[in-house]
């Protein structure tokens, strides 16, 4: 398990400008240092690379292109519903060169983490197949997901109609679009248990879609789980620490040359700023050029810490400045 204190450390020496500058405001030899200046990429998916089944304009053009300059590229994602090799297919799908190894996913990395701390009982999974089939690489036992709806009142529900497993030893909250009160109850009475590990994928509160509607994220039920157990959440998800030292460590990143672009201040941003890495906000997804401005004004240390080194309209925008 990582450490806070080590963390902590790595924001105090993490360095931000406390103003976001615009990449397409850098004259030629600015951009070419700014280039220069790292080797590893890591970039969100939704809401940078695409929104829902919906390519972002330009963006596969600029990830080729900074593999071919020489950079590692690897996708780092919130997003708890789908395997690695499912994201594959969607990267191939879209334009965008990808393979297993350079995929970071929630659902992977909660796989990763249950065989670090050598779990061997069973999961219980609020979430969906993306988790589950991770755990089945990792040879980790669970509970099978899908719908648990309210077929009756509660009473009945409580009187006749739970049935819990006695080796569950962990529960495991990600996005699930079945997410129900008999799921609510079954999860909370496995965390009475002290002893029973709670693991929240991540903690994003919308979903960034090519549909005017407002989605609910994974972090609206974690956040329920949490306030029925009165238990705060293992995070595995950007910004927390644990997928900092991931990438770190697996993956041989050094934090001073790499960059990490996203859509979401408060968990792209914030994970780059902690890990010490360089930022860049794209204004595709989720966080809009005003409330990174609102950032700029704040005197909060913890509202600075999510002020991107850089900001660009949307990814593809980057193209010709590269050319």
């Amino acid at each position: 398990m990582p450490s806070d204190s080590k963390f902590s450390r790595s924001i105090e020496l993490s360095k931000k400008n406390m103003v976001a500058v615009s990449l397409t405001s850098l004259s030629k030899e600015e951009f070419t240092n700014f280039i220069d200046s790292f080797d590893t990429v890591l970039t969100d998916c939704d809401g940078v690379l695409w929104l829902g089944n919906t390519v972002i304009l330009g963006s596969p053009n600029v990830i080729i292109q900074l593999q071919e300059m020489g950079k590692r590229v690897f996708y780092v994602t919130n997003n708890s519903s789908k395997t690695r090799d499912e994201i594959v297919s969607k990267c191939s799908r879209l334009g965008y060169p990808a393979t297993r190894d350079n995929i970071l996913s929630t659902a992977y990395l909660t796989a990763c983490y249950l065989q670090d701390i050598v779990f061997k009982k069973k999961v219980y999974v609020v979430g969906s197949k993306g988790i589950t089939q991770e755990l089945d690489a990792a040879g980790i036992k669970h509970l099978d997901v899908g719908p648990d709806p309210m077929c009756s009142d509660v009473a009945s529900l409580l009187r006749n109609e739970v049935q819990l497993d006695k080796d569950v030893g962990a529960v495991v909250v990600g996005f699930d679009e079945h997410f129900s009160f008999p799921k609510m109850v079954k999860a909370a009475t496995y965390l009475k248990q002290p002893n029973c590990i709670f693991i929240g994928t991540n903690t994003d509160e919308i979903l960034p879609t090519e549909f005017p509607l407002t989605v609910p994220g994974t972090g609206t039920f974690v956040r329920a789980m949490e306030t029925c157990t009165n238990r705060k959440a293992f995070k595995i998800g950007k910004p927390s620490p644990y997928v900092c030292e991931a990438i770190i460590k697996r993956h041989k990143v050094d934090p001073k040359k790499t960059l990490m672009i996203g859509d979401r201040c408060n968990t792209d941003i914030l994970f780059g700023t902690r890990c010490g890495f360089k930022t860049l906000l794209v204004l595709t997804g989720v966080t809009t050029l005003g409330e990174v401005h609102q950032l700029e004004k704040s005197s909060n240390k913890e509202d600075q810490e999510l002020v991107p080194d850089y900001y660009i309209d949307r990814l593809g925008d980057m193209l010709p400045l590269i050319s």
